[in-house]
């Protein structure tokens, strides 16, 4: 089996056929341990590039390339859909909700509300428009477009497009926020949470932590009302004590990613864990009482993601509608498991009232538990899955059939 090299070039440029749109790669090789077990389930390992670049903040999305480094549209979807989701994680179609989802970027996307009509229209979901009230557009800093190589657009469309996948009659709100370079996405992520109605948040977008994450925690991430937190935990794999923040704020759900396969299995599918799936533990902030048993002194003994998980792997991606970007693309990374995760909570109704991840943790049984893999060379769970929690895929993917509010 032929297998492509996945890009890796931290900052280089790789220019795009469509649009003279250009890309910031920032993208890591994956294992060789799991890149072999990827070949094994007949999983082609196709070249990617990082969606972001460029700024303080980095959004966690790498998009399917070709040999040219260019983006590669479908005729025809290609990649996991709504039906395939809802599959693999048992979403119970009796179960539904209204409760709105808000996904919180950079930068002002014009197409969003095109590119959602073409993304759900093709997959059979129903409508979720700015005339019926489904869908809202937040802008109120006046954000304009996104610089050349800082892709938000596509970002935003993967997220808008997981919400709907995993909850298609929630409401959706499309926060945008000045720049990835200042603390506008952390502005804007305090208004998200003052909405009305929305019970869960998606961040698919990081930084490295610092000493500033504890005072950042307080004015940014510390809410009154009851709404959940997801954040991406990162695309570079196993990075140890660096951290990836704000995916280890102590009032968030960290979100990890998985290599997830249509199989014979029982599930009618076999995950494992993605191999650039982030894990860290954060140097500054402490850890949570949520994670005092589960995670493995050897791992971390501070805040460490991440906390749960579901499909992230490109090559394993899913399909995302992005007209700029050519149409219907294959896009992973843990930018497409935080909005799928926020908008499974919201299905359910899980409520954000502990402010935390600790519905997680009491709830372990109510998750696929992920035990093959790894995305490093440490000996410990931080990079190994396990039995219980590992930082790749934190306690599992969310099990439908277990799951309740």
């Amino acid at each position: 089996m032929k297998v492509a090299q996945t890009i890796f070039a931290t900052g280089s440029i790789f220019t795009l056929a469509v649009g003279a749109l250009t890309l910031a790669g920032c993208a890591a090789s994956d294992d060789n341990e799991d890149q072999q077990a990827d070949e094994l389930d007949g999983t082609v390992q196709e070249p990617t590039a990082a969606v972001c670049g460029g700024g303080r903040f980095v959004c966690k999305s790498h998009v399917r390339v070709d040999q040219h480094s260019r983006i590669k549209p479908f005729a025809t979807p290609s990649g996991f859909g709504p039906a395939d989701l809802a599959a693999a994680y048992h979403l119970n179609p009796a179960i539904t909700s209204t409760a709105t989802i808000a996904i919180v970027d950079a930068f002002d996307y014009p197409n969003a509300e095109s590119d959602l009509a073409t993304y759900r229209s093709t997959f059979g979901l129903p409508p979720c428009t700015v005339a019926s009230g489904c869908l809202t557009i937040f802008n109120p800093t006046h954000a304009g477009a996104q610089p050349a190589g800082d892709d938000w657009n596509l970002e935003a469309a993967l997220d808008l497009d997981m919400a709907s996948a995993a909850c298609p009659t929630c409401k959706l709100v499309l926060v945008e926020a000045t720049n990835d370079t200042g603390n506008d996405l952390f502005s804007e992520q305090n208004n998200a949470a003052a909405l009305a109605g929305v019970v869960a948040i998606s961040n698919s977008w990081g930084t490295s932590g610092s000493s500033t994450d504890p005072a950042s925690d307080t004015q940014f991430f510390t809410h009154t009302q009851a709404v959940n937190t997801f954040v991406s935990s990162g695309d570079s794999g196993n990075t140890g004590r660096t951290g990836d923040y704000p995916s280890t704020s102590s009032h968030v759900i960290a979100v990890g990613g998985t290599h997830l396969v249509k199989s014979t299995a029982a599930r009618g599918f076999t995950e494992t864990v993605w191999s650039g799936a982030g894990s860290t533990c954060s140097r500054f902030i402490a850890e949570p009482a949520f994670q005092k048993t589960a995670v493995p002194s050897t791992a971390c003994t501070t805040r460490a993601a991440s906390d749960i998980s579901a499909v992230a792997d490109p090559n394993t991606g899913v399909a995302v509608f992005n007209k700029n970007d050519g149409g219907f693309i294959v896009v992973g990374g843990t930018s497409a498991s935080s909005p799928f995760v926020a908008g499974v909570f919201a299905r359910y109704g899980i409520s954000g009232a502990s402010h935390d991840a600790s519905f997680v943790y009491s709830h372990s049984s109510a998750l696929f538990d992920i035990t093959s893999g790894s995305n490093g060379s440490c000996r410990t769970a931080l990079c190994k899955a396990a039995a219980g929690w590992d930082g790749p895929t934190g306690l599992g993917t969310p099990n439908g059939d277990v799951l309740a509010p």
